[in-house]
């Protein structure tokens, strides 16, 4: 069994919902990102989203697109992101971690050089925002191959042809965007939400996360009641931006205990 069957089948007896939370590699150093990871680990994440720094986050709004920009002035590529990995599991071996990012990266290092890497610094498994699940299968096969997670994307427009698309092939978790958007839009609607989720999970017994919109208690507390997992990105990013790096670090991991408390108290 995966790390992330493992987790949320731990998390499923224990009546709890999973917290994924989301760190650009390299931002706002390279330095940074690994004891960052740690930190949040202990207080309280149970899945880490790993960004993987890109020149052109078409789907990202500007608070990650403004993070990638920062790794990447830094100086961190696709590779150093996976090294990061590599250095997070010579002390963390449970926590799993899905690398989020786009396809080009990836195909120009090349599917099975980058999934067999992946996989020997401790990735459990990739979700590629531009990646459709009609054209994914070639991709598919190499992550099955390495025991590898593919995570697909579902959204309010999704189609019913596209949902039976992804359920066919995702595993790990699905990740439903809240809202219509780039991430870091705000204004959830939480009937809405409900009544799509629920859609999705008629048909997989593939955890379902929700992300985009979700930023403090109130609202991880909200969509925890209707899906297996929350995600948050924006909110843990934004500090970095702005603060100086302790502090900035500060924020962010109390900001992770926020959210715990909020989606322990649907136990």
């Amino acid at each position: 069994m995966s790390r992330l069957a493992t987790r949320f089948e731990q998390l499923k007896s224990q009546q709890r919902k999973a917290l994924v939370s989301y760190v650009m590699a390299g931002d706002p150093q390279p330095h940074v990102s690994v004891p960052l990871l740690h930190k949040m680990v202990e207080a309280g994440v149970d899945v880490i989203e790993l960004g993987l720094p890109f020149s052109d986050p078409m789907a990202d709004g500007p608070v990650i697109a403004l993070a990638a920009e920062r790794a990447l002035a830094g100086g961190t590529n696709t590779l150093d992101a996976l090294k990061m990995v590599k250095e997070f599991r010579q002390k963390d071996t449970q926590t799993p971690v899905v690398l989020m990012g786009y396809l080009n990266p990836v195909e120009v290092i090349g599917y099975e050089t980058f999934v067999s890497t992946a996989k020997d610094c401790g990735v459990d498994g990739i979700l590629l925002v531009d990646m459709p699940p009609e054209e994914a299968k070639e991709l598919d096969i190499v992550l099955k191959q390495h025991e590898m997670d593919q995570i697909f994307l579902l959204a309010p427009t999704s189609t019913d042809e596209r949902i039976q698309h992804v359920v066919k092939q995702a595993s790990g978790f699905i990740y439903y965007v809240s809202l219509k958007g780039v991430t870091g839009a705000a204004t959830l609607d939480t009937a809405e939400a409900a009544a799509r989720i629920a859609k999705i999970k008629a048909h997989t017994s593939v955890p379902v996360g929700v992300g985009f919109g979700i930023s403090d208690a109130s609202s991880a507390k909200a969509m925890g009641q209707v899906a297996d997992a929350v995600i948050v990105g924006s909110a843990l990013v934004k500090p970095f931006a702005t603060l100086a790096i302790d502090q900035a670090v500060e924020h962010t991991v109390n900001k992770v205990k926020e959210l715990r408390a909020a989606l322990d108290e649907l136990v």
